[in-house]
């Protein structure tokens, strides 16, 4: 055998050996950017549902103080007392009852404003569905780019030829969206 032969063969050998890392550690960083991807749709299945309860309980406790004064203030106004009804003490106790739980009606509202949080609830909501969306969008994307190097790398000389003789890498799927209306974010439902 010459000189050139072996030289030849020492550096086939020696580009072919370069796929031997870089095919598995492509191939693993992109099953963990896949990982990732089902990380952040777990964290939205788990976290949505559960502000959304959060949210509708504030709402319905302080629907609850509003119809309460509302309809205080209703009955409040149902009762007129004239000047000569002053001298009737059972109109004039009963002008006073619904004033009475008027003013307890609004007494509650003051005393739960400081806790009357559905504004903010909504707000941060609204935050978390877009930091959500975000998140798995960013994870999408990563594990695309990861794929994306994987696939080059199995394909590129001289990781290919480790690619194939020791491995028999083949290509990985990028994310794409297959479900009808995926581009779409999920509705957010309160019932009402």
């Amino acid at each position: 055998m010459t000189f050139r032969a072996i030289l030849t063969l020492a550096a086939a050998a020696m580009l072919s050996a370069c796929g031997l890392n870089s095919v598995p550690t492509a191939e693993e960083n992109a099953k963990a950017k896949w990982g990732e991807v089902q990380n952040q749709y777990q964290r939205r299945s788990d976290l949505i549902p559960n502000l959304v309860a959060t949210v509708k309980a504030a709402g319905a406790q302080e629907k609850a103080i509003l119809v309460e004064v509302t309809q205080a203030r209703a009955a409040a106004n149902t009762v007129k007392v004239s000047g000569d009804d002053l001298k009737d003490p059972a109109k004039v106790q009963q002008f006073a009852q619904v004033q009475g739980a008027l003013g307890l009606s609004l007494q509650r509202l003051q005393e739960a404003y400081p806790e009357l949080k559905s504004q903010g609830n909504y707000a941060t909501l609204m935050d978390q569905l877009e930091g959500t969306e975000n998140r798995i969008t960013n994870a999408r994307r990563d594990y695309n780019t990861a794929v994306q190097s994987y696939n080059v790398t199995i394909r590129t000389f001289p990781d290919a030829i480790g690619a194939k003789i020791f491995y028999g890498a083949k290509p990985m799927v990028p994310f794409q969206a297959t479900t009808p209306g995926a581009e779409t974010a999920p509705k957010v439902d309160f019932g009402s």
